[in-house]
């Protein structure tokens, strides 16, 4: 692990780290057999169970069109199925499949391995810190929307 600068206001930071997001982002995604946006599309259908394309839009902060996009190839690969709803069979909800699930715990096992053997050097508390300032850099871009 790289060392932390003496100088917590180091401006070295502000110019970096733009750059290692970026960087972070494509790496990770490269790391699994989806991609980010599949990624994120299954996740979400696996936590919250099977949603129409409006709802999964706000969860994912995006618009429908991009769902609607986003989904077609894994309606394709069938890793989701349009399930009709009961009251309204004009209305469709997205929702995992049997095969989806598997692939979306492949690639959660995968990114568990990498992340392990990454930080395997890291202690307990240099892993813990950087979950907690990733995590407030995510909620941070949520509150954004």
């Amino acid at each position: 692990m790289p060392d932390l600068p003496a100088d917590p206001d180091d401006l070295r930071a502000e110019s970096q780290l733009p750059y290692q997001v970026a960087v972070f982002a494509r790496r990770i995604s490269v790391a699994g057999e989806l991609d980010r946006a599949a990624f994120l599309l299954l996740e979400q259908l696996a936590a919250d169970g099977p949603a129409n394309v409006k709802t999964l839009a706000a969860a994912l902060g995006v618009d429908s069109s991009t769902v609607t996009r986003q989904a077609a190839p894994l309606l394709r690969e069938r890793l989701v199925a349009r399930l009709p709803y009961p009251a309204d069979r004009r209305a469709v909800r997205l929702a995992l499949t049997p095969l989806g699930a598997g692939r979306l715990a492949r690639v959660r096992r995968r990114r568990r391995e990498l992340i392990g053997e990454l930080t395997a050097g890291w202690t307990a508390r240099e892993r813990a810190l950087f979950c907690a300032l990733l995590a407030r850099f995510n909620d941070g871009l949520l509150d954004r929307r």
